[in-house]
């Protein structure tokens, strides 16, 4: 009876360049768009244009590392840029 092969870390690569890469690029665009000396429109809009080149480099990095705990250590940088990027909607008090 032949074994099947490990699929688990291909499957986490996959998972971790697809979704963990849009999260990245999310919260990069958000920090960016915060952080731009410009008038908000305008930095807005490069931030944009900067997510498209970021979310292709947040998928190249998942499959060109080592191992997928590696890819998803990087990926996990998203969590001090999304504190960038949203610390004034986190700080509102609704109401």
């Amino acid at each position: 009876m032949k074994k099947l092969p490990p699929y688990g870390p291909t499957v986490s690569r996959i998972v971790a360049a697809l979704f963990g890469g849009y999260l990245f690029t999310y919260a990069f665009t958000a920090a960016l768009a915060r952080v731009l000396p410009m008038n908000k429109v305008d930095a807005l809009v490069t931030a944009s244009l900067v997510s498209f080149a970021v979310y292709s480099l947040a998928i190249l990095w998942a499959f060109a590392c080592r191992s997928a705990r590696r890819a998803w250590a990087g990926l996990s940088l998203a969590v001090p840029l999304a504190a960038i990027g949203f610390w004034p909607q986190w700080m509102e008090i609704p109401g």
